[in-house]
């Protein structure tokens, strides 16, 4: 199974340069899952909205157009897709989809980047909390936990093309 993840930061914008149908051409994947969409799918062209061979889901702000948002493509149609956490205040910025399969449950996410104040810090935080609490829930539920997307954290220098100019950046904190 071919699952790839990829940080479009606005997805109309790939899709006018060009970018978004060869992805599924050349690398053919079994899922995609898109962060940082920055639309609803009613401002999407048709062809992103629905890629032949592909069931598509979106999550998107509730709060503040052109903001964050995640989508999933998939070739082989979920068993149940959820959005968000549940937990309100967390869930209306479009920040997770989800898809429950047969053997595995997929979690797309854009995470908090926290860097517009100490607010946004500490709600990033909250976020990765209650996050955590949510996947171990699956998984104390028996659920295979599949994660991927943009954590707006970066683990290792290597992580950032520049390291140095980032060090007191909210997402290369120590």
């Amino acid at each position: 199974m071919k699952i790839i993840s990829w940080n479009t930061n606005g997805l109309r914008a790939t899709a006018k340069q060009g970018y978004f149908t060869p992805l599924f051409k050349t690398q053919k994947p079994d899922i995609l899952c898109l962060q940082e969409t920055k639309a609803e799918p009613d401002q999407l062209p048709e062809y992103v909205r629905n890629v032949k061979g592909y069931y598509s889901y979106f999550s998107h702000p509730t709060i503040k157009k052109g903001y964050s948002g995640v989508a999933i493509y998939t070739k082989v149609k979920p068993k149940e897709v959820f959005y968000g956490i549940g937990m309100p205040g967390m869930d209306d910025e479009g920040r997770i989809v989800g898809a429950k399969f047969k053997d595995f449950t997929l979690i797309n996410g854009y995470f908090p980047n926290g860097g517009q104040g100490p607010h946004r810090l500490k709600y990033k935080l909250e976020f990765y909390d209650a996050f955590l609490k949510f996947i171990l829930r699956l998984r104390k539920n028996g659920e295979n936990v599949i994660f991927c997307g943009d954590v707006n954290t970066a683990h290792e220098a290597i992580d950032l093309a520049r390291p140095k100019a980032n060090v007191e950046n909210t997402g290369f904190l120590p």
